[in-house]
This record gives C-alpha cells, structure tokens and sequence, in this order.
C-alpha cells in the first residue's frame, strides 16, 4: 500500500507552454493513466506538396531545466485508494481553509525539456532506439499514452501491448481472517506452472521482463482498492490456450508459532482467456473466484463454466479493466471480418471460414468480400485511421489482381475503388483530422509520400483454398525499424531539392533520363534508406516470381486505376474528382513505380504507356477541367474547392511530364486551355485559375528545354527524352529577314515556337486588361512571371550570360506587354483613374477609355481560350464605365523587376536594333517606364528601409508628367508648377491611407541594427543594380539615335529620364557613371540640347549645381566637370553663354532658396574649382570664357552671401520672408531671378501653410509674366500687363515693366524660361487659385478665373474649360459657408538692440482666431533666445513709447490688437465679411485716458484716443507683415465716448432681436446688461451724468442732442427685446421676465424726463415766418407754424 503522496503543478514549471488538454497534478503524480507532454507519430516533415499543420503540441521551447524541490508530503489513508478518492484529496488540497495531515520531508525533482532526438532512448517495448549511447549514459523510456480523446495516427511500428487494471476485490462477508490480500498476476500459455510467460513488464529497479508480479498490499482491509498498472507484451500468435491467470493471497504481518515456511496462505483463483471466439478480449470484466484446484482444461473456457467450488455461490468478486495497444487485433468487428477474408482470398485457410459466430463457405466467400468492403467505411474512425496503411494496401490489390474463387474469376476492382473514394471522403470530412493549407488529408499525404507502393505481382490463384502458404504482403512489415531524426532530416532534403513538390526551388540538372524518374520515386518516399518504411519498400522490390517480365495481358495498377477513374459513376464519380489530389498523386507514384521496376528508362517516352492509359487519362484531366468549370457555374461559393481541384490537376499534368511524351502532356494543356475558356464564368477567375494552372507546370525543371532550344551544345543543359512537342517547337535562333519588333510581341508564331511561355504571357496581358478586385488577378499573373525569373536567375544551369540571352529572349514579349500596360496602368501611389490624357495635364477625363495597344489586342485575340477579341474588350470597357485598377506597389515593383532582369541580360545589338526600329509614340512610353523604375527602386535608407516614402512616390507621379509635357509637347505647366510650389495641395490631401498601397506598417522594431544595415545594404544595392540597367538601356538607345529619325525628341526624352535619376537618392558609383553620360550628351548633341530643350537645360544646370554642393568629393568633382563643360561647350559650340549663365544663376537661387539642408561651403569649394578649370584650360586662354565664367561665380557668390543672411533668419519667417523680399525686389530688372525668387517665397509660404501670401506670391509672378508677354505678343485674350491683375490686388501694380530701353525681353537668355509662355502663365494663375481656394479666399479664386479663362477659350481647351467652371462652383458654393479671416497685430520694436529694426512698426496678419498672448509668447520666445531673458521687455500697454524712459541696453517689443478701419464712404462698398478682410491698408486701436494721466476713470473724465495706421502695401501681400508709414491720432470728449458706447449697445440689440434664429441666451444677456437694476455705469448712470443738466458749453449741444435720440433708439430697442424675450422664454421663466418687463419699466420711467427735455436753441427755426405765408407749408412745417400761433 502506498505510504504517502505529493502533487507537482506541472503548468507552473512549464509556465510558457500550453498543453493542449488538462493535465491533472494527480495523473502525474501517481503515474497512473501518464499523459505524456508529446505525442510522436510518423514523422511527416516531407516536402512542400505534403506540408501538413502539425498538431498543437505543448510548446516547450522557452522551458528551461528546472529543479523543484516538495515539501508538502501527505499521509495516504488505506481506504481512500480509489480514482475517485484521489480526485478528491486534490480538490481539497486547493481549499486554502482546508487543513491536511502531511509528513514532514522533502522530495528534489529534475524538470528538463527533452530534445527532438534524444540519446539513449528506449521505446515502449523497451527496444533502443537510435542514436545510441554509450553504456554509462542514463536511458530514457517513452511512455505510451492514453489520451482522453482519440488520436488519429496510423500504426507505423509493430506493437502489441496488454494492460491490466485490476481494480477492487470484495471479500467483506467471507468469515475468514483474509485482510492483507495480494494478487498474483501471470500470463500463461498453458495450464502447467512452466507455461507461464516472462512477457510481463518489469519495474525500472528490476529486470526487463518478468513472468509474474504482485500487487501492493493495504493493511487490514478485507475490499482493498488497487491503483496497479501490469503491461504485458503480447505474442504476435495467440492460441486458445493463452489466458491471464491470478491468484489470491493473504500475507501474514507476524508469524505465529506454530506456523513454519511461507507467509503466503492461498485464498483461491481466478482467469480470463486473451481470445474470445479469435477475438481478443478488452474492457471491464468482474470475475468469479475459485477456492479449490484449477480443473483441467480450465483455460479453453470462461470463469462461468467449469462445475468447481466457487467463493460466495459464483458471485463476481473481483474487478479488472483490460486494455490493448495492437498494430495487430484490430479490435473493430468490420476491419476484422475484411481482414480475415482477405486472408482466406490469399490462402492459407480452410473452408469454410470462422468468423466470430458464422461458418462461410467458399462459395459464398465473394459476396462475404464484397459486404466486407461496403461495410468498412462503416468501422469507427479511430480503427479505421488506426489500420490505414493495410486497408488501403489490401483494397489496392484487389483493385489490381482478378481473384480465382472457387474456380471462378472474381473482379471486385471497381467495388474495392468505390470503398477507397469512400473511405477518402470520410477521412477529408472528418473534423478531427488534419489538412493542409490546400485542404488535403495529412494521413493521406503521408501514405502516399511514405508508404504506397505497387501490389505485389498477381500469383498463379489457381489453387485457392488447398493450403499452400505463400509468404504474404505482411512479411514487409515484420522489421520494421525506428528512423534517426538525423537520417529522415537529410533524406528529406535530398528529395525536397530534387522533389516536384516545390516549385520555387530550382533542382540541380540531372543528365540521364533515369535520373528524373528516381527523382519522382525520391520525391515519393520510394526507397529511402532510414526511413521508418524501410524494409516496406526493399522486400521483394525487384522480384519477377514467374520468370521474366510480366506478359502484357496482365493488368497494370495505373491502368486499372485510371479504368476505375474513367468508368465511376454518381457519387463515387463526384468524390473521386472531388478529391482527385489523392488519386493523382497515386497514380503518378505507381506510374513512376512501373516505369521504374520494369526497366523502362530506356524505353521512348511514347512506348512506355499503353494507348488504352493515355485515353483514359485525357478523358480524367478533361472531366477534371470540367468538374472545375461546372463548380464555378453553378456553385459561387465552391471556388474554393474549384481552386484546390485545379491545382491538384496541374501538379499531375507536371508529374506526367515527367514521365509521359511531352507532346501528349501539351495535348491535354491544350485541351484544359480550350476547356476553360468555354465557361460563362466572370474573366477575371477563369484567368486566376488558369494563372495558377500554368504557374505550376512552368515550375518544371525541364521547362527552359521546352521552351528553347539552346544555340550551342556546350551552353545547353541535356534535354529530356526527345518529344513530339520539342521537336516540333523549330529553333529560336534569329533569323535576319525577321522584324526585330515581331520578338517584341505576343505574336501566334512565339505561342507555336514557346508553348508554356506563350500561354503565361497571354495570361499576363489578358489580366493587366482585366479589372478585379483587388487587383487580385494582376498581382497574381505578375508574380508567376517573378517567381518563374527568379528561379531562373538562380538556375546553375543559366550561369553563362551567351545562355542568359537566350532565356532573356524568350521573354522579349513580356517587354511589349509592361509597356503597353503604362498607357493604363499607374505605378505609383494615387487615385485609381482611366487613360491618361495625352497633353499631360492633371485632369483626366473619366469617361475616356484607354486605346488597346494593337498588338496586346491580337495577342488576346490570337490566344487559345478565344474569349478576349478588341471588340469583346472595348465593349466591356465601355460597359463597366470604370477605370483598370491601379496596381498595388509591390506587386509594380515585381513587374519592374522582371522588365529590369530581361533588359540587363537581353543581347545588346537586339535592343539597339529595337530601339532604332521602334516608333516614336512606343519609344516614349519606354522612356516613361524607365522613369518609373528609377522611382520605384530609389533607395531609401535605413530609417525607410521597408517602406516607400509617399513623397517619393510623388516625385514619380510628377516626373510622369513632365515626362509626358517634354516628350509629347503637352501643356504640363501646372504640372511643373505642382513640383515647384510643393506639390498640388488638394491632391495631397486627398490620398488617403486606404490608398497609400505602400505598407504602412512597420516591423523595424523587430528587427536587430545587423538586419536593418544588411536591409539597407541589398536595398542600396538594387537601388544601384536597377539604375545601372536603365542607364544601360539609355546609352544603348543613344547610340541608336542617329539612325533614327525622331532624333530631338528621343535625346529630350533621355535627358528627361537622366534628370529625373539624379532627383533620386543615388550612390557614387552610379552618379560618376551618369555625369559621364551626361557629358557625353552635352558633346554628342549639345546644338540640339542648347536649342531645342532650353527648359531641360534650365534644369540640367540645376541637378549638377546640386551635386556641386555634396559633402561627397566624388560626386562634387564629377558634377564640377560636367558644369565646367556644358559652359564651354555653350561658349565655343553654341555660342550662348548668356543664357547658361542666367539658368546656372536662376538655379542656384532656386536652390537655394529651397533647400533646407544646402551645403554653402562645399558650393564654394566647387565654384572654385570651375574657376581653376576655366583659368588652367589652354584652348580657352585667348577667349573671354575664363573672364566670362569669373563674373558668373562672382555673382554665385552674391547670392550665396544672401543665403548666410537666410540662414540667421530661418526660425524667425518674418524676418526671412523679409530678407528673400529684398532680394527679389533687388532683381526688379531681371524678370527670370525675380520670378525665381518669387517662387521661393510661395514655397516658403505654403510650408508655414500660409497659402493665402503664397497666392499672392504666385500673382505677383504671373502679372511679372503677363507684363513681358504683353511686350512681345499682342493678343486680346492675354492680359494687359500687371494693370489686369489689379482686381486681384492693387499691390500687383509693382510688377510693371522698367522701359523697353533697359531691358528687352527677346534679348537672349532672357525671359527663356519656361513660365513666360501663355501655358506658363496658366500654370502660375492655376497654382494661385488653388492656393487662394486652401486659404479660403473663394472671391479672389473667381479673380484670378477672369484672367484664365479668355486664354483657355482662345486656345478652345474646352476640357480645361469644363474643370475651372467645375472649380469655380465649387469656390461660389463654398463662399456661402461661414469663414475665418485673419487677425491684425500692430508690433513695435523699440531699442538698439533690434538693428534695423530700431524704432519701426509691423502690422502683422495672423491666422484667424489668434489671441494677443499667443503672438506675445511666440515673439517674447524667439527674441529671448535672441538677446537673453534679461534683456528682452514686453511692453503690455498700448500708449505711446517714450523714447527716452527707455533703457538703451535692453530691447522693447508692444504689441496691440488692431482692428481694420474704414470711412464711411469705403463702408458703401464694402458690404461682404470678405471685403472688409480684403485689400486692407488701415487699421485702428483705442486707448483709453483720463486729463490726470490715469487710464481709466469716472463717466465724466473717461476721454478716448483713436490710433489709425497706414501701411506700405494693402494686406493680404507676398509677406504676413508690411511696414507702418503714416500714424493719425485723435481724442474723443467723455460724452463722444458716452454716445459711441451706447450706439454699440443699440447696435447689439437689434442685431440680437432681428436674427433669423434669435439666440435667447445672448438676448437675456445683453437685455440684463441694459435694463438689468445693478449694472454698474450702466445706461441710467450714463443718462443722469450727461442728460440730466443742459450744457452750460453751446459747444456740447449738439452731442447732448445726440446722446438724447441714442438713448431714444435703445430705448426703443430695449421695449422689441423684452417682447421677442417673451416668446423665446420656457414656461419656468416666467417670474424672470416680469423682473425684466418691471426693470425696462423702470428705466424707460426714470430716462423720460431727460429724454423730452430738448434745448430750445437747437429748434428755433433759421428764418423767422411771416404771418402771410403762414397758409404755405412749402417750406416750414406744419407743426412748427402752429407752436407759433400758439
């Protein structure tokens, strides 16, 4: 009896594994039913085909030996040994209230995890598994486990386990003293003590094997509970004589003394028989026991029978639970009974056959068989899965082999193939067992791969029945063995390299024919040496029982099994096809067997298979595809399923190619091709799945032989076994009367001569016209075309770069098909849209569809599936009325990738000669794609390294544009302008996450500094590699320049694209490559450059003075020489220095006058450099050029002295915007500077978001502009100079042209630019709108509208027309909305200390809603880092400085809040909130005062002075602060003060009382501050001081009188709110209206006296009437005439 126990908290030790059921602490710790953390299988690691999702285990990978030390050692009670009793304890235990008697001690344990392959290990059987160890080492035993549910691994091992539980005896009413009771436990063989069996496990202190054990004793209990465990191994032949025999014991504690010898007294026996009608018995059982001698011949029957003397009248006393672990008794009545007639079929028996209760006869042994196999998709699962492997090796034999029965032929093939689809179907139904990702039953991938292998040999069946024994199939299972982790692991690699299951991993290239097939006998699982199938495959591998090779009348498995195939009908059919990845894979495996044991490597392909099997095999694949088309017909939701079938389908097609003629295997591709065209399914699934379908078979390691055939023997890799298709398939050598274009395109003759490759790239162009969601389709044809290059590139084989071009070739069409693709599909991040129009302006027309290039549409019309002719796909197009998608950005990026990859390994004379013959309109397209790789592979950086920056992408976008703008003499302007000014602000706005297709998320943290710089490094290195590609491809169109015929256009566009690279990031080693280019253009075609591309050449000057300023040498001496030549070459070649001079200087104001991170002293190093170069060049020394270029950078230089200036004033914008004023005003006569540095300002502006100034700026330029093109050009469309811009601001107005006499616009090098143009010019004035429209500005938009439009009529740009009315609703309409207007400040600097800026007041323009103390802190901020917290003093009031109070060593800064100020007359016209915001020059502040000096006082002291300012210029202007020049002041009397005060008050309240919707809350505010009782100074105070007495002063009557109707009016006022008071208020207001009815009551009581007082003087007439006339009302009034009569 057990002493005492203790409990470990298994979960607590393994605190970061999660096992996958509950563990019970008493489970482990008794050690009773263990459950072991990790249930090992059949290791089925295989390859990528058979990937399986392992189960979930317990994850033991973040657990650590641990060492736990038990404290707590309970007491065990005798007779509390039951299940249910521990369960208890335990439950108790967890009680913290519960007190439990425990044994003082310690009990140390060692946790360690286990390893994958431990050593020394022992299996259940106690059987050494390997690595074995050395002797010394400590051995490990593997528990078998009893789950708590079932598990689902077949047997792989022989096993044949037996565990006894006895469970309780009962003898409480036996009389005798029998209460230490043990039993004996044996495993007999006969009925003789001898026959017992040493089979019985022993416990680890003892040896192995034992042939009887004890049970535990429990003092003095007379019904004793057992927690024994007795494993027991089984024979593998069982009698009916074995049986389980126990005998009971009482043991005696104290010997007495009579009693001599044992201390063991026999009670009596008991047995049970193993087998039960050749059935092995299981379960719980309750057995009698006997109390005399056994009888003879006991073990041939049960307990119940033999007539003996039983203990308690035959009473069942004793309890036990048997339990079996067998890979041999199935323990399932269904399995047993198809086994067991298998049996008799093979022979060996006796008729009739004994199964359980029935006797069958031979004859009826068929119809047995058949039942048999009906009812094995009946067994339970568990079995089932159980004895798989064996099932399915029987049913394959019956499938193949025709059984002689009682004489008679039995052909139980097609039931045996219906029960296998069966017995499939369940497994794939079953939600306990595993599947793929491809929904594929792992155990029977494992099968397949492991343990499949062809029937035995059909043996002469003559004579069934007679007993002759034949060695049957189980004999290879007999030895089977364990397999090392190590030698699984490297087969398993050898037959994934080699394996047809991966098609991303290029195998290594295996000359002999023979190689392939055991490549797909490898990749199978066939013959692999360690593996735990071992001796499966090597007994009676290549035996031929009967003499040579079998005659061809016998049946092949493959044969009957694609028979089977073929001839299914209804369900079986349907479940057949369902899951037709199992049959395929049979199939290919027994082919591959066949092919393999009959010797047929050398056979022709041809001449392998029957006719009869390739009939059968193209009827499969063509039910397949249909089976695949009638599921995306009629059942939407099974596409799933459609998808899996199909790519089960392309994976057998590839297998057979393998193994079959090649040309047959294209038959059938064909065929599927046809086949799935036909279908009325949505285009863009038929295109996915056949995507899917030729991405597989294209994966093919012979697929480049069948492709092409390669030029030279030595370049080529051994082709496979000549077939009909490739040697059909004529060589690709180029023939020299053939068009190069033709190779450019998808043509029918490519489709005949590259089958595969033909029928991919149809895929590809048919999906890049297709529209899906997502883009799903796109990004699933590019990245077949991606993988299948990659693999390529990595191909051994394709090493050579003479083997290179030809693979390259066999691509050339995918090269037409990117570029056409550009026409209609955009690269980069932006609104998905239709065709771009051609002038390349920024607003596409929605309702265009894209031309379809001619020859993408005859490639789509000229392909197998003729589904898409031009016509289908205009119609379509037309129908949907949508844009194509845009592509997601990785999914560009791998398009690039592959136009990269075939331009860098292509033959360079092809390209040239491509390029030479390739027409204008293509060759710009492929000038924009190279644009578009440059942007899509710029380097980014470490702190970007896995994402693209959105401003990147926009430099694409743009560069697209100009691309168009220079190669197609478009109106891009605005476009130019979008790249100047920062991009076109309302298109920034408008991208949106959900349309940034560049992934957001970042996984940097993750990742460690090596990962991220090994990130950077292959980042860097594409970045290069990709852009040296272009640049190649650029030279190499170059050099093909002069026999082309378009050849300005072409250099343009080069230049174009090389401009653009150097806008990118880019490394030194490309950079010295692209200034070499780039000099070799000036020399090569500089006339042609100097001329023709003037705006380029602006541009040029710009990218190398850039570089000119690098920190890197390299790159500044590369870009120092380049600048150095393109001024000679101007010089001496093209003879126009002046206007390089003015580009090279705009550029660098340009430059820097917007670049944050500009290098001033590099630059000076580089212009001194250029210097050096023009002195020390001999050629030019009796020239002007070296003087010429002296004054040049004497005037960079001037410049860059303004840039230092710049540079002190970059955190205080008033002062910079300032300081660029200045510099652009002092470039009044050189309108290109001025512009450039007006530009500059915009785009400071529009950083600060400042969009209003930045419009303005932008005005100012397009009236510089308009003034110069009015000088050259007379048009009445285009406007007169800078007096039309007037309307907009009259500021505009400084922009007027200095005589004609000083400055000509036609003098060379002036005014060239490319904004003084008309589109130029529209360019500038959209810009300005859009940024008047940000600010909010929407009357001034409709200004600047005035002057574009009578351009774009003239030019009857009627789309662009279309788009400014749409704009200019969209302002009107805005014009409604409420808006904020900016706030005015008037800012004066007083002290030494400001410089220039002593003593001088700003008015400042703030953003609207800007608060005096948010200005204060900002300037108090900036100035005190400036001059120190001491020195700098805010001077909170508004009155006037007093120069000499102040301190000289300190500098002062007041601030007051100033309020636009207009006269009367102004206020007529200005009636909108706009124009009282708009062209503002004067602005007004009060300051409150009284005669003593104190500003505040009483009602009768408390004077007021107005302060109006005028400034320089009226606001809004090119800067946020104008300067003051004319200050007026006056003083208003107490009582002017009292009449102002009280007209805002009236004011308030009938603005109050007349609103639309009256606000109640404001009404009762302003009515409690009129009528209210307790107002302080309110207006009753007011009256009584100023109206209660006539002014003695006849000066101040006019102002009383004033005063007196004021109050008139508010009284008035006051009586209309009180009333519409009455009708806001809420029924609990009440009360508080009569209060103020009774308050305005009162007032109006105590204001009446003073209001009827008048003074007589101001009322007496001016002429006094004489009585005649007094009948005249013509010029008096009535009243007045009968005071007087009175």
């Amino acid at each position: 009896m057990p002493f005492a126990w203790a409990t470990v908290n298994i979960m607590e030790v393994i605190n970061s594994a999660t096992l996958e059921r509950d563990i019970t602490d008493s489970e482990n710790t008794k050690g009773g039913k263990s459950s072991s953390i990790e249930r090992r299988g059949l290791p089925r690691r295989n390859s990528e085909r058979y990937s399986t999702i392992d189960e979930p285990f317990c994850n033991v990978s973040g657990f650590k030996p641990a060492t736990i030390t038990i404290s707590t050692i309970i007491k065990q009670e005798g007779d509390r040994l039951s299940d249910e009793d521990l369960l208890k304890s335990l439950t108790e235990m967890k009680k913290p209230q519960k007190r439990i008697k425990t044994i003082p001690g310690s009990i140390k344990l060692d946790m360690s995890p286990v390893n994958d392959t431990p050593t020394s290990c022992l299996s259940t059987e106690l059987i050494p598994l390997k690595p074995v160890a050395e002797k010394s080492t400590r051995l490990i035993k593997e528990v078998l486990e009893f789950p708590s549910s079932e598990v689902y691994v077949p047997h792989n091992i022989y096993r044949n386990l037996l565990y006894v539980y006895p469970q309780r005896l009962n003898f409480v009413n036996r009389l005798t003293s029998a209460r230490n009771i043990t039993i004996k436990i044996q495993f007999m063989s006969g009925e003789d003590a001898a026959s017992a069996m040493c089979v019985i496990f022993g416990k680890s202190s003892g040896p192995e094997f034992l042939s009887e054990v004890y049970t535990p004793v429990t003092y003095h209990n007379k019904s004793p509970d057992f927690y024994e465990e007795v494993k027991i191994a089984l024979p593998a032949r069982l009698t009916e004589r074995h049986h389980l025999l126990f005998t009971f014991f009482h043991i005696s504690c104290q010997q007495k003394q009579n009693q001599s010898g044992s201390c063991e007294t026999l009670i009596g026996y008991s047995w049970l028989p193993i087998l039960n009608i050749d059935r092995l018995q299981t379960g719980q059982y309750c057995l009698p026991i006997i109390l005399e001698r056994l009888p003879v011949n006991y073990s041939l029957h049960t307990p119940e029978v033999p007539p003996v003397k039983w203990m308690e009248g035959h009473k069942g006393l004793f309890n036990l639970e048997i339990q079996a672990v067998s890979s041999v008794h199935t323990q399932d009545n269904h399995l047993e009974r198809f086994f067991t007639l298998c049996h008799a079929l093979e022979g060996g028996v006796i008729f009739p056959v004994r199964i359980r209760e029935e006797k069958i006869p031979e004859n009826k042994l068929e119809h047995e068989l058949k039942l048999s196999i009906i009812a094995l998709s009946s067994s339970s699962l568990e079995a089932l899965v159980l004895f798989l492997h064996r099932v399915l090796d029987k049913l394959f034999t019956l499938i193949m082999q025709p059984m002689v029965i009682a004489g008679q032929t039995a052909n139980l093939a097609q039931i045996a193939f219906e029960s296998v689809v069966s017995i499939v179907n369940s497994l794939h139904n079953s939600q306990e067992l595993i599947r793929d990702q491809l929904g594929r039953n792992s155990l029977l991938a494992t099968y397949l791969y492991w343990v499949f292998r062809l029937p035995d040999p059909p043996r002469d069946m003559q004579n069934a029945g007679t007993g002759g024994a034949v060695p049957s199939a189980e004999s290879r299972y007999s030895t089977m063995g364990r397999a090392t982790a190590a030698t699984v692991g490297s087969m398993l690699l050898q037959s994934r390299i080699r394996s047809s299951s991966n098609p991303d991993i290029p195998g290594p290239h295996n000359s002999a024919e023979d190689d392939e097939v055991k490549n797909i006998l490898s990749a199978k699982g066939h013959n692999n040496p360690g593996s735990r199938m071992s001796t499966y495959v090597d007994v009676n591998n290549h035996q031929n029982p009967s003499g040579n090779t079998r005659p061809s009348n016998r049946k092949q498995f493959h044969e009957e099994l694609a028979l089977q195939m073929v001839v299914s009908t209804g369900v079986c059919r349907e479940n057949a096809y369902k899951y037709a990845w199992f049959f395929f894979e049979l199939l290919v495996k027994s082919m591959a067997q066949h092919v393999s044991q009959l010797d047929k490597y050398n056979i022709p392909r041809r001449s392998r298979f029957s006719d009869r099997f390739k009939d059968d095999i193209t009827t499969i694949v063509s039910v397949v595809t249909a089976e695949i088309g009638t599921i995306l017909v009629k059942q939407q939701k099974e596409v799933e399923q459609a998808e899996k079938v199909n790519i089960s389908l392309a994976f057998f097609l590839y297998d057979l190619m393998s193994l079959m003629d090649r040309g047959f295997v294209f038959h059938l591709v064909k065929n599927y091709c046809n086949q799935m065209s036909a279908k009325s399914v949505s285009m863009p699934t038929l295109i996915s799945m056949r995507l899917e379908f030729l991405r597989i078979l294209c994966s093919h390691e012979h697929y480049l032989n069948l492709s092409l055939f390669f030029s030279s023997p030595a370049s080529a890799p051994a082709s496979p076994c000549p077939s009909i298709s490739s040697q059909s398939s004529g060589s690709c050598s180029f023939q020299e009367q053939q068009r190069i274009l033709a190779l450019f395109e998808l043509s029918p003759e490519f489709k005949q001569q590259h089958y595969l490759t033909g029928l991919l790239l149809t895929e590809l162009s048919a999906a890049l016209d297709m529209e899906s969601e997502g883009g799903k389709v796109q990004r699933k044809s590019i990245n077949a075309i991606y993988s299948l290059l990659c693999a390529h590139d990595l191909d051994h084989r394709c090493i050579k770069p003479e083997v290179r071009a030809k693979v390259a070739a066999l691509y050339l069409p995918l090269v037409g098909i990117i570029i056409e693709s550009t026409n209609y599909l955009d690269f980069t991040v932006s609104d998905s849209r239709s065709g771009k129009n051609k002038s390349g302006g920024p607003d596409d027309d929605l309702e265009n569809v894209p031309p379809i290039n001619q020859s993408v549409a005859m490639a789509i019309a000229g392909n197998p599936f003729n589904t898409l002719g031009r016509n289908a796909l205009l119609s379509m197009a037309s129908m949907q009325g949508k844009s194509i998608a845009t592509l997601a950005a990785d999914t560009s990026r791998h398009l690039l990738v592959c136009f990269l990859w075939v331009m860098k390994n292509a033959d360079r004379n092809l390209i040239q000669r491509w390029t030479t013959d390739m027409p204008p309109s293509q060759l710009n397209k492929l000038l924009e794609l190279l644009t578009i790789c440059i942007s899509c592979f710029e380097y980014r950086g470490k702190q970007s390294s896995d994402k693209v920056s959105t401003q990147a992408l926009q430099k694409s976008q743009q560069a697209k544009h100009q691309l168009e703008e220079a190669l197609l003499r478009g109106m891009g302007a605005r476009g130019e302008m979008m790249k100047r000014v920062g991009g076109d602000v309302r298109e920034v706005l408008r991208w949106r996450k959900d349309l940034t297709q560049w992934r957001q998320t970042n996984d940097r943290q993750d990742k460690t500094k090596a990962e991220l710089d090994q990130e950077a490094l292959i980042s860097g290195n594409l970045a290069t590699e990709s852009n040296l590609i272009v640049l190649d491809l650029l030279e190499t169109i170059v050099q093909a320049v002069p026999l082309a015929d378009c050849k300005d256009s072409v250099v343009g566009g080069v230049l174009k694209v090389l401009l653009h690279s150097l806008t990118c990031n880019q490394s030194t080693t490309f950079l010295s490559h692209t200034f070499s280019t780039l000099r070799a253009l000036v020399v090569k075609f500089g006339d042609l450059l100097f001329e023709e591309e003037a705006e380029q050449c602006a541009d040029l000057c710009q990218k190398v003075l850039q570089y000119c300023s690098s920190p890197v040498d390299e790159n500044r001496s590369q870009a120092c020489a380049t600048l150095y030549l393109i001024m000679r070459y101007s010089y001496s070649n093209a003879s126009n220095f002046s206007r390089v001079k003015m580009q090279v200087t705009m550029s660098l104001a340009s430059l820097v006058g917007k670049s944050s991170d500009f290098q001033e002293e590099y630059l000076r190093r580089s212009l001194r450099t250029i210097l050096a170069y023009a002195e020390e060049d001999t050629e030019m020394q009796n020239t002007q050029l070296p003087s010429q270029v002296d004054e040049l950078l004497r005037n960079l230089n001037s410049i860059l002295s303004d840039t230092v200036k710049m540079r002190e004033f970059q955190e205080d914008p008033e002062m910079l915007m300032d300081l660029m004023y200045r510099i652009a005003k002092g470039y009044q006569t050189s309108p290109d500077l001025r512009l450039t540095w007006l530009q500059n300002m915009a785009e400071k502006h529009n950083n600060r978001k400042c969009y209003t100034e930045s419009a303005m700026c932008l005005v100012h330029a397009a009236a510089l502009v308009a003034e110069y093109l009015s000088m050259l050009e007379d048009h009445k469309y285009l406007p007169v100079g800078s007096v039309t811009f007037q309307n907009i601001s009259p500021n505009v107005l400084e922009e007027s042209a200095v005589s004609d006499d000083i400055l000509s616009p036609d003098e060379d090098g002036v005014c060239s630019g490319r904004y003084f143009t008309e589109s130029g010019l529209v360019g500038l004035l959209e810009q300005a709108a859009e940024l008047f429209s940000n600010g909010g500005l929407y009357e001034a938009v409709n200004e600047v509208y005035k002057i574009i439009i009578p351009i774009l009529e003239a030019h009857r740009d009627f789309r662009k027309l279309a788009s400014t009315h749409d704009k200019l609703q969209r302002a009107f309409d805005n014009i409604i909305l409420k808006r904020m207007f900016g706030t005015y400040f008037r800012v004066g600097f007083y002290g030494a200390k400001f410089g220039d800026l002593d003593e001088r007041e700003f008015i400042y323009k703030e953003p609207g809603i800007t608060h005096l103390p948010e200005i204060s802190h900002r300037l108090e901020n900036f100035y005190s880092q400036c001059f120190g917290d001491d020195t700098l003093v805010m001077i909170k009031d508004s009155t006037p400085v007093d120069r000499k109070q102040l301190n000289p060593n300190k500098a002062y800064i007041q601030i007051t809040y100033v309020e636009p100020y207009f006269d009367d007359y102004e206020m007529k016209d200005r009636l909108t909130n706009f124009e009282k915001n708009f062209n503002l020059r004067r602005f007004m502040y009060t300051t409150p005062f009284t005669k003593s000096g104190r500003p505040r006082g009483e009602l009768n002291e408390q004077y007021k002075r107005k302060t109006i300012l005028t400034t320089m210029h009226a606001f809004p202007y090119v800067k946020t602060r104008i300067n003051v020049i004319q200050k007026e002041e006056f003083d208003l009397t107490p009582i002017e003060v009292a009449i102002e005060d009280m007209q805002k008050k009236t004011r308030e309240l009938a603005v109050a009382t007349h609103r639309e919707q009256p606000d109640a809350k404001m009404l009762q505010m302003l009515l409690q501050g009129s009528v209210g009782a307790t107002v302080n100074q309110g207006p009753l105070e007011v009256a009584q001081v100023f109206l209660n007495e006539i002014p003695a002063d006849p000066k101040l009557f006019r102002h009383h009188n004033k005063l007196r109707l004021c109050f008139k009016e508010f009284i008035m006022r006051c009586g209309e709110a009180v009333e519409k008071n009455k009708h806001l208020i809420a029924s609990d207001q009440k009360e508080y209206q009569q209060e103020l009815k009774k308050n305005y009551n009162r007032l109006r009581e105590n204001l009446r006296p003073m209001l009827e007082r008048k003074i007589p003087e101001l009322y007496k007439p001016i002429i006094r009437p004489r009585l005649e006339n007094r009948d005249s009302f013509k010029r008096l009034s009535f009243r007045r005439t009968q005071e007087e009569n009175s």
